[in-house]
């Protein structure tokens, strides 16, 4: 059941993302799904998470928010270092994660080139 709730909220998410592609002309679609989602990640998790609401979680933030933006994820695991005053954690997580993933990109893509010549 849980896989269940998962899928069909990340369904959801997933189409409401690309939905907001045609709406917002790049790259505003993205910034625009990333903050909302963010916004979204800190309301279900500070309204669902102390009140034992797994399934209810399972579908808004892991599945719907998780379809949504992966960068409400991040968000939250920021602000959990940092309310846990791990201020360093937190710093170092935001720097690899920005770099670690723009390098990522990077790399995938001289991959894809290079493959493809």
């Amino acid at each position: 059941m849980n896989y269940l709730l998962v899928a069909l909220g990340g369904a959801f998410g997933s189409v409401l993302r690309y939905w907001a592609s045609f709406i917002f002309s790049f790259p505003f679609g993205t910034l625009t799904v990333n903050i909302l989602g963010s916004l979204a990640m800190g309301l279900a998790y500070g309204l669902l998470s102390e009140k034992g609401l797994e399934r209810a979680s399972l579908l808004l933030m892991v599945g719907f928010l998780g379809g949504f933006t992966t960068f409400s994820a991040f968000s939250l695991d920021v602000m959990k270092l940092v309310s846990d005053e791990r201020i360093l954690h937190a710093l170092m997580y935001i720097f690899t994660s920005f770099l670690g993933a723009i390098l990522a990109v990077w790399v995938g893509f001289l991959i894809a080139k290079g493959l493809s010549s």
